[in-house]
């Protein structure tokens, strides 16, 4: 059986038309017309010529329950994944040129992306939770003389990346800039061979707000993860996992007593965290 995560409606999976899918717009579609909308702009005439045909055609079937369910999901997936191949054509073409213009030996290529989104994990839709779906970041660097296909298990950050970018053009950090550069990673070919962060710490707090994520934050290391919500109608509560032996995050460990030290020295960390950031809401 298919869930729908929360947050799967109308106006994502129908590709940005679902604000326009009242009564009124939904005979006009049946009808093949459009509404008309003060300064219509020509990339929005193909949009809508592109996706009008196939809503029609959804909105003629009467979809429902789980067939509905699945249209919904197929149709979200598969316009995700063109859009994620129309991104991988350009980096593409960005590679062949540099490549093809001799600038190679010279140019530094970062390789990164937003945060990953649920599919239904955990029950969630978005991508503003601490669980590892969106917790990870995608980060690809081709550094010149560098060695390839080399995988780095360091805890990186984008806060990282302004760093990185003045160290490599010779310019100090300002002291105001939080992050360090990850040249000492990249050089020694993904290896630690520096002091680096042991642990990660992450905050949200847009709430209320169209998300409806929680407000949470919390700190992890490369083994266990610590997080707290607060800020609900059923009052805060803590999550703790272990990476090692639950990598979904299905089992909430923070009431096993064998995990009681680990849990105390996450906590310490996480107000560490917030007394440095001067985190005045948690």
């Amino acid at each position: 059986m298919l869930y729908e995560p929360k947050g799967f409606d109308w106006y994502y999976v129908l590709s940005g038309q679902g604000e326009y899918f009242t009564p009124e717009f939904k005979s006009h579609l049946s009808e093949g017309k459009y509404i008309p909308e003060e300064g219509y702009a020509t990339a929005r005439a193909a949009w809508e010529a592109a996706y009008g045909p196939r809503n029609r055609a959804f909105l003629e079937s009467n979809l429902e329950g789980e067939e509905l369910l699945e249209w919904k999901f197929q149709r979200y997936v598969r316009d995700y994944l063109r859009c994620i191949r129309s991104v991988d054509d350009s980096v593409g073409e960005i590679l062949e040129y540099v490549d093809s213009h001799g600038l190679a030996d010279n140019t530094i290529i970062v390789y990164t992306s937003d945060q990953g989104f649920y599919m239904g994990e955990h029950g969630w839709f978005d991508k503003r939770f601490m669980y590892e779906e969106s917790f990870r970041t995608p980060l690809i660097i081709r550094y010149p003389g560098g060695r390839g296909g080399l995988v780095s298990n360091a805890f990186v950050q984008n806060l990282d990346f302004a760093p990185t970018y003045l160290d490599v053009a010779g310019v100090d950090k300002p002291e105001e800039m939080s992050g360090r550069s990850l040249l000492p990673v990249i050089k020694h070919n993904g290896k630690q061979q520096c002091k680096w962060r042991r642990y990660m710490y992450y905050h949200y707090y847009d709430l209320p707000s169209e998300h409806n994520v929680l407000k949470h934050d919390g700190v992890a290391d490369k083994c266990f993860k610590l997080i707290h919500f607060y800020g609900g109608e059923n009052g805060d509560y803590d999550e703790f996992y272990d990476l090692r032996k639950d990598p979904d995050e299905m089992h909430n460990c923070i009431s096993e007593r064998r995990y009681a030290r680990r849990v105390r020295r996450l906590r310490k960390q996480l107000d560490k965290f917030r007394e440095e950031l001067g985190v005045d809401e948690y």
